[in-house]
């Protein structure tokens, strides 16, 4: 016998077998509903704190519920964490189990309860499952059933895996706790569920009712686990994902003589993904920032292809989406970053929430990582890729190509990205160096003509590339664009590029493509691409 003393009463342990072949481990939870009321904590599941019997009569002492993985945590903390002293392997290996809870509530608020929820919580992470209605009273069969499941479990998995699961799915299925809610409990949450949460087919239901329909926190929840999905599928850390937006809120400052401005002011702004430096003139005649120039030619290419239903991917904190919303003939923007930082920073930046319903009905953020096809991407006029594809490394280029050309085939698609011919003229940038520390490469004027001609061709579109920015007569603009329609020339519009035209002089050019091929691109990268 062990006996462990808890915040609302002791917890027993005891082993009523225990062989070479088979331990039972038992949990008695001896919970005290007088001290629960003292506490605050023993208002009942659904009782009003008007009705003062509620707080003493409740199925807290009876039923499996939030109390009880709060005691699993207390009793089997070394085994919960995976750790065995006396035998360190052992608690790395599986082994049949099987679970017994006596009495679990499962109430379903409309989200379908009962047998069919306990399957539907633990089924997808290996267990058998049985779970009968407990009566109300066996010697009286014809009052029928009662709210609560007899529950048996049974899966071959490690000893922590399963107490790990049992902590939070029984808050889940309590669907009520017994404490308040802190953002604390997001924490708690992901560690518990880490390696089998963010996968679960209902970790939605899962965080909602776990957090007790806090949605502020299960949003935060979501957009976490959304990016550790998506980090372990890319075999990284979430943390190189989620490096939109800076900690500290600060904008960084490399000082020296702009190009055409004066010394000793801003030369090179410390950016945030999808920024890029910019020249800073003289303050009393402050020409627009490269970054606005940026805007306003994606926005010109929007109304030359007459895109009113537009996706920004990649779209950082939110900047082109204020500036796409401001026009009327945009009708709905969907932006996709895999940051959730920065989608909360974008949030936060938008007013989303004070938006009127009108205004908020055309905007949407989601979470996703461009390298992975996505149905939520597909029906869009055109999508906007500004100055995203220099933060992935080149390997992984064609996996955005199949994404966004060949899966999600907008009518356009319009791509920008830093020209490094033009990094000579930042005087405060260290020759070799891209414009920003998350930088994988960044693509002369040829290259990037090149990237873009074999794109279109590989998924039927036709492309112009563009000078962005003041045009230098040696290292042309410092931003390039591409805009790819969907089709050959006669149907989007456009003409061939004339003989001997090169992207080199800085003028647009063309690349026709007749016949669409959307096959598997080339995975080879353009000539001299730098890998960095």
């Amino acid at each position: 016998m062990q006996r462990f003393a808890t915040s609302h009463g002791e917890a027993h342990v005891f082993y009523p077998e225990a062989t070479d072949a088979v331990c039972t481990a038992a949990l008695l939870l001896d919970i005290d509903p007088v001290a629960l009321v003292r506490r605050g904590m023993g208002k009942g599941r659904g009782g009003s704190p008007d009705f003062a019997l509620a707080q003493y009569v409740n199925d807290r002492p009876y039923a499996a519920s939030s109390l009880l993985a709060v005691a699993l945590r207390t009793v089997f903390r070394t085994a919960m964490k995976g750790v065995c002293e006396n035998r360190p392997g052992l608690a790395d290996e599986t082994r049949p189990l099987r679970i017994v809870l006596p009495a679990v509530p499962a109430n379903g608020s409309g989200e379908g309860g009962g047998a069919a929820m306990v399957a539907r919580l633990f089924e997808p992470l290996g267990w058998q499952v049985e779970a009968a209605p407990v009566p109300l009273d066996e010697t009286f069969p014809e009052w029928g059933e009662s709210r609560y499941l007899r529950v048996g479990l049974s899966g071959t998995l490690r000893l922590a895996d399963a107490l790990q699961q049992l902590y939070v799915l029984l808050p889940v299925l309590d669907g009520a706790k017994h404490y308040w809610v802190a953002p604390d409990e997001v924490d708690k949450l992901l560690a518990a569920g880490e390696g089998w949460l963010a996968d679960h087919p209902e970790r939605a239901l899962i965080a909602g009712r776990y957090l007790a329909r806090r949605w502020s926190l299960t949003r935060r929840a979501m957009q976490r686990l959304e990016l550790a999905r998506l980090a372990e599928a890319d075999d990284r850390e979430a943390e190189e994902f989620d490096n939109a937006v800076d900690d500290s809120g600060e904008t960084a400052y490399a000082t020296g003589p702009a190009p055409g401005g004066p010394a000793g002011q801003p030369a090179v702004a410390g950016a945030t993904s999808g920024s890029v430096p910019e020249p800073d003139a003289a303050a009393a005649a402050k020409p627009p920032s490269l970054a606005e120039q940026r805007r306003a030619a994606i926005l010109d290419a929007l109304r030359e292809v007459g895109a009113a239903r537009v996706a920004d991917l990649g779209c950082g904190q939110g900047e082109l989406i204020a500036a796409l919303l401001k026009d009327a003939r945009i009708t709905e923007v969907l932006g996709v970053d895999v940051s959730s930082r920065a989608l909360s920073t974008a949030a936060r930046k938008l007013r989303l929430e004070r938006m009127s319903e009108r205004q908020a009905a055309r905007v949407s953020l989601v979470q996703g990582a461009l390298t992975y096809t996505d149905a939520r991407l597909k029906g869009y006029d055109a999508a906007v890729l500004s100055e995203v594809i220099e933060h992935l490394d080149l390997p992984r280029l064609p996996a955005l190509e199949q994404a966004v050309l060949g899966v999600a085939r907008p009518s356009a698609v319009v791509v920008t990205t830093p020209n490094a011919e033009y990094n000579v003229r930042w005087e405060s940038l260290p020759a070799g160096h891209v414009r920003h520390a998350d930088h994988r490469f960044e693509w002369d004027r040829a290259q990037f003509r090149a990237w873009a001609e074999r794109a279109a061709a590989a998924y039927g579109y036709t492309v112009v590339i563009r000078p962005v920015g003041p045009q230098d007569p040696e290292v042309g603009a410092p931003t390039q664009l591409a805009l790819f329609r969907l089709g050959t020339p006669a149907a989007a519009g456009t003409a061939p590029a004339p003989a001997g035209t090169s992207a080199t002089t800085g003028a647009a050019t063309t690349a026709a493509v007749t016949t669409p091929d959307t096959t598997t691109p080339d995975t080879t990268t353009p000539e001299g691409g730098d890998t960095r």
